[in-house]
C-alpha cells in the first residue's frame, strides 16, 4: 500500500508555476518487517537446529534431544528476530519483539509440563476405563475386574462436605476483614493466621483432623468426616484470601451510593458488594476445591482405604479417588497390569472431575454476575 503526495500550490507559488519536486509515492510499510517474518524465521529455525542436532545424534550414535533442540532453537530465534528488527525496524521495534518473544518462550515451557501430563493420563487411563469401572467397587475383588465407584463417590461426598464447611468461613472471615476489620489488631492477627495456614503441609492438616477426633472416639478412628474436617483446614485460606482480593477490587462508590440511599451496611454487602464480586468469589472457590481435591496424605490418615461403598461420612472408612489411585499403584497384585490400569483410570477420573467442577463454576459465575446492560 503506497500513497502518493500530489504537487500543490501555495500562496508564493504563481499560478500554473512549474513545480520543482516531482511526486514520490510514501510506503507505509516502509521500516517493518512482513507479518510473515517471524513464523518463517522461526520455522527455518527449527529445520535449520533440527538438521544440525539429527547430525550431532549421528555422530555421537545418540537419540535426537528434543528438549535441546527446542531450547537452542528458541534462542537463536530469539537472537535473529531481535537483529533483524534493530536493523529494519529501530531499536524499540527490536526490543518489543525480544520482550515478546521471550514472554510466549516462557508460556511455552509452562505449557509442556501441563500438555505432557495430561497426554499421559489420557494415554495411559483410557485401557482402564469401561463400564464396570464406574459402577462396580473392589469389594471380593482380587485381580481383574472391580471398578472406583466407592472411591468416586467417597471423594464426591468428602469434598462436598469440606466446601460447606471451609466456604462460609472462608467468605465471612474475608468480609469482616474488608469490610469490618479497618486493619485493626483483630483483623492483622487474622490475616496472620491466613497466611500461616496458606503454607501448612498437607498431612500436618490429617494430623490435626486425626488428633481432633481421636480426642472423642479413640486412636484407632477413621471416618469420612474426618477427610472433610481435614481438606476444609487447607480450603479456608484459600478462600479468604481470594475473597479478600475480589472484594478489594469492588469500587468503594458502589457502596456510598448504597449508602446515601439509607440502605443499612449488612444489606449493601449482600445486594451490592459480594453480587459484583462474585465471579471472582466462585473461581476462588473452585480453585481452592481442585487445591484440596487431589490430597492424598491427609485422607490416607483420617478417611483410611475401603474397598466397599460407603454413603456415611460419619460411619466407617470411606475410600477416595487420590487414595484408590496410590492404593492400586503400591500395592498391586496379579495380573500386575489390571492394578497399573485402575490406577490410570482414577487419575484420569479424578481430572474429569476437576474439569467439570471448573465449567460448572464457570456457569455459576456467568449467570449471577451483574448485568452491565441497560
Amino acid at each position: 500500500m503506497s500513497i502518493t503526495v500530489s504537487p500543490t500550490t501555495s500562496p508564493e507559488t504563481p499560478q500554473g508555476a512549474p513545480v520543482a519536486a516531482s511526486a514520490s509515492p510514501i510506503r507505509l510499510t516502509s521500516g517493518q518487517l512482513p507479518r510473515w517474518t517471524p513464523w518463517a524465521l522461526l520455522g527455518g529455525t527449527g529445520v535449520a537446529m533440527a538438521l544440525v542436532f539429527l547430525i550431532l545424534a549421528q555422530s555421537v550414535q545418540d537419540e535426537f534431544n528434543v528438549a535441546g533442540w527446542a531450547i537452542i532453537t528458541a534462542l537463536v530465534y530469539l537472537t535473529l528476530i531481535t537483529v533483524m528488527s534493530a536493523t529494519v525496524e529501530g531499536r524499540r521495534k527490536a526490543t518489543d519483539r525480544l520482550v515478546t518473544g521471550i514472554v510466549t518462550s516462557a508460556f511455552a515451557l509452562a505449557m509442556v509440563p501441563l500438555v505432557s501430563v495430561g497426554i499421559t493420563v489420557v494415554s495411559n487411563g483410557v485401557a482402564g476405563i469401561s463400564a464396570e469401572f464406574f459402577s462396580e467397587s473392589m469389594r471380593n475383588v482380587v485381580g481383574e475386574g472391580g471398578g472406583a465407584l466407592h472411591a468416586i463417590m467417597g471423594t464426591l461426598l468428602i469434598t462436598l462436605a469440606a466446601a460447606v464447611i471451609s466456604i462460609p468461613i472462608g467468605i465471612f472471615t474475608a468480609i469482616y476483614l474488608i469490610e469490618y476489620g479497618n486493619n485493626n489488631r483483630l483483623a492483622r492477627g487474622i490475616t496472620f493466621l491466613v497466611d500461616v495456614m496458606t503454607g501448612i503441609p498437607s498431612i500436618v492438616a490429617g494430623l490435626f483432623a486425626f488428633a481432633l477426633f481421636a480426642l472423642f472416639f479413640g486412636p484407632g478412628v477413621r471416618m469420612g468426616i474426618m477427610g472433610s474436617i481435614a481438606l476444609a483446614v487447607l480450603m479456608i485460606p484459600v478462600v479468604v484470601r481470594s475473597t479478600e482480593e475480589m472484594l478489594r477490587l469492588v469500587p468503594n462508590e458502589l457502596r456510598e451510593a448504597s449508602y446515601a440511599l439509607g440502605v443499612p451496611k449488612w444489606r449493601t454487602i449482600a445486594k451490592v458488594v459480594l453480587p459484583t464480586s462474585i465471579a471472582g468469589i466462585t473461581t476462588g472457590v473452585m480453585l481452592s476445591i481442585s487445591r484440596v481435591i487431589g490430597e492424598t496424605a491427609p485422607l490416607l490418615i483420617t478417611a483410611g482405604v475401603a474397598t466397599s461403598m460407603n454413603y456415611d461420612l460419619f460411619d466407617g472408612r470411606m475410600m477416595s479417588l487420590p487414595v484408590f489411585v496410590y492404593n492400586q499403584y503400591m500395592n498391586q497384585g496379579i495380573p500386575a497390569q489390571a492394578f497399573v490400569d485402575r490406577a490410570w483410570a482414577g487419575a484420569l477420573t479424578l481430572i474429569v472431575i476437576v474439569m467439570v467442577l471448573n465449567l460448572i463454576a464457570r456457569l455459576i459465575a456467568k449467570i449471577f454476575a451483574p448485568k452491565m446492560g441497560r
